[in-house]
């Protein structure tokens, strides 16, 4: 079974192209906010439970979210492997997430970065803000902030991987066939390296 984590900062393209390695190599897509908006709307008892956080302004606990994880998995039946997005933020998810595939046989192959120059990033949602009207995407003050805000909160996480062994950097510019066949290069490698 193939997990990987597909990490990047807002803007990298992580959306575009874990929708075609998803297609590419069968996997199911695990993003938490997906399965934040499932669990809410269905009021199930871990989205209940997320509510209480979130209404009182506190992030979810890592239990809850590694519960809807947990739960995502095992909901699912003859997959190839998950491809992780938007997940792990922090590397008590990750050890998180680590327990709970080592667990179940099938951790986590590897971490694949896109990395983007800032500058780039910022061109590239400034962009997208125009086409999606989304607000947060309109404003440079926003952008930045939530730049800062990843390369606070994740690249512990990118550290955590390298440690393994399981950090591999993409470069994230160029068409996005380019970086799909460089993220296909790195996923072959590990798929032989696990044989």
């Amino acid at each position: 079974m193939l997990n990987i984590v597909l990490f990047g900062p807002p803007g990298a393209g992580k959306g575009t192209q874990s929708e075609k390695l998803i297609e590419q190599y069968n996997l199911t897509h695990i993003s938490t906010g997906d399965l934040f908006r499932k669990h809410l709307s269905e009021g199930t008892e871990l989205g209940k439970m997320a509510r209480k956080f979130m209404d009182e302004g506190n992030l979810v606990p890592d239990k809850v979210v590694i519960g809807m994880v947990d739960e995502k998995i095992k909901s699912s039946s003859g997959v190839e492997g998950y491809i992780f997005d938007g997940f792990p933020r922090t590397v008590p998810q990750a050890v998180a997430l680590d327990e709970l595939l080592e667990g179940k046989g099938f951790p986590i192959a590897g971490m694949l970065a896109l990395d983007v120059p800032e500058e780039e990033l910022k061109t590239r949602i400034l962009s997208r803000g125009k086409q999606s009207g989304r607000a947060d995407d309109q404003s440079v003050e926003k952008i930045e902030n939530r730049l800062r805000v990843y390369f606070d909160e994740t690249v512990p996480v990118m550290e955590y991987y390298k440690k393994q062994g399981k950090y591999h950097p993409v470069h994230g510019v160029g068409t996005i066939d380019e970086i799909f066949q460089q993220l296909c290069s790195v996923i072959d490698s590990l798929e032989e390296h696990k044989a």
